[in-house]
């Protein structure tokens, strides 16, 4: 069975995309070069970040067309992490809000690619 445990972004600048998301995820760069860095989760899933200028075939959807989801526990992480990201000047594209599938917002990145805070609702 195959499980994906590599995504890659498809990003202006990989050394300050990789700047970006060390900074918000708290994780270094395993690997960088002018057209891409790679990080490593502590979920063991791993965060590419390309030039789109290199990658080949040449990419037709850029940021905004997908977003990366991060699960919390609870209500209040959202609620904190909204206002933390906010702080630190990250657009907001959707304040946090109750949804079918749990208590969420969503942000962007410097590239425009989504990043979707959730805290599941129960089964």
């Amino acid at each position: 069975m195959l499980d994906p445990n590599f995504f890659i972004l498809y990003v202006d600048s990989p050394a300050a995309s990789a700047a970006f998301y060390a900074d918000l995820l708290g994780h270094t760069p395993i690997q960088a070069s002018p057209t891409f860095a790679l990080l490593a989760l502590q979920s063991g899933v791993k965060l590419g970040l390309r030039s789109r200028r290199a990658v080949e075939p040449a990419a037709t959807v850029t940021g905004g067309g997908t977003e990366l989801a991060f699960a919390v526990d609870s209500d209040a992480t959202v609620t904190s992490m909204h206002a933390e990201w906010a702080r630190r000047g990250l657009p907001i594209l959707q304040a946090p809000v109750r949804m079918n599938f749990g208590y969420t917002f969503v942000a962007a990145d410097p590239d425009g690619h989504r990043l979707r805070v959730v805290a599941p609702s129960a089964p």
